[in-house]
């Protein structure tokens, strides 16, 4: 009887300390995020409360105030600045995932093994994320400056204000393919649907993507908790399983 009320007391003590933390979440780690915040739950009682969107108006809306307490970036360089600018704590910067870039049309067969199609220019609309806020889109006019293409696929370029509107612009048939993050359609170790290149790395700076923890949830014990939970296994293998690099 003793230790059955000893295991209620400390279940009771847990749901106590249970608490709430404000995630802002870069939009092409929306899917893996949502498994990691349900395991998260199950783990810890605390419940994340996820946003998505781009980086950049992250960065934006942080720095006036929104309530974020974790963010997790699709980049290295906006969470070290808020990190000098005192909107996170120094030190809490860690490299969540590396994303990669895919050149994806939802139509079999429409994107070679090479990506000799953006060299063939037969398609209309090439979508990409706006690459002043969101860091797939800068790493896809890396690419294509590199590749010497950028200049003559400007008339077809169209932009999503995030790598998700970008995916949803190819996947509904309004761009004939697209600039998008691996993990959005990546499934079970293998390409889900359609037709895709995965860039060669040097092609594009490293996409090294960051967790912070802000300075409103310095002293939360539900954001810390996340931040550390992000480093652990269960998280690394859901983050794997979406096609990133640890």
């Amino acid at each position: 009887m003793k230790r059955l009320l000893a295991i209620c007391l400390f279940g009771f003590a847990a749901l106590a300390h249970a608490d709430e933390v404000k995630v802002a979440v870069a939009a092409n780690f929306t899917a893996p995020m949502q498994k990691i915040a349900a395991e998260f739950e199950k783990a810890s009682g605390h419940k994340a409360v996820v946003a998505t969107g781009s980086t950049g108006a992250f960065y934006a809306q942080i720095k006036n105030g929104a309530p974020f307490e974790v963010f997790l970036a699709a980049d290295d360089e906006t969470p070290a600045k808020l990190e000098s600018e005192g909107f996170a704590a120094k030190g809490s910067r860690f490299t969540y995932a590396v994303g990669k870039l895919v050149l994806w049309s939802s139509k079999p067969g429409f994107v070679d093994a090479d990506g000799n199609v953006l060299k063939k220019g037969a398609f209309e609309r090439l979508a990409l994320a706006n690459p002043k806020t969101a860091p797939y889109g800068a790493a896809a006019i890396e690419a294509l400056k590199k590749l010497g293409l950028h200049e003559g696929v400007q008339a077809k370029l169209v932009q999503g204000e995030t790598i998700t509107q970008a995916y949803q612009f190819v996947a509904s048939g309004n761009a004939d393919l697209g600039f998008v993050a691996l993990s959005l359609i990546w499934k079970d170790g293998a390409i889900a649907s359609g037709s895709a290149w995965v860039l060669p790395a040097d092609l594009y700076s490293p996409i090294r993507q960051d967790a912070v923890l802000l300075s409103k949830g310095a002293a939360q014990p539900a954001a810390q908790a996340l931040m550390q939970f992000l480093k652990g296994e269960a998280a690394r293998a859901i983050i794997k399983s979406y096609g990133y690099a640890l």
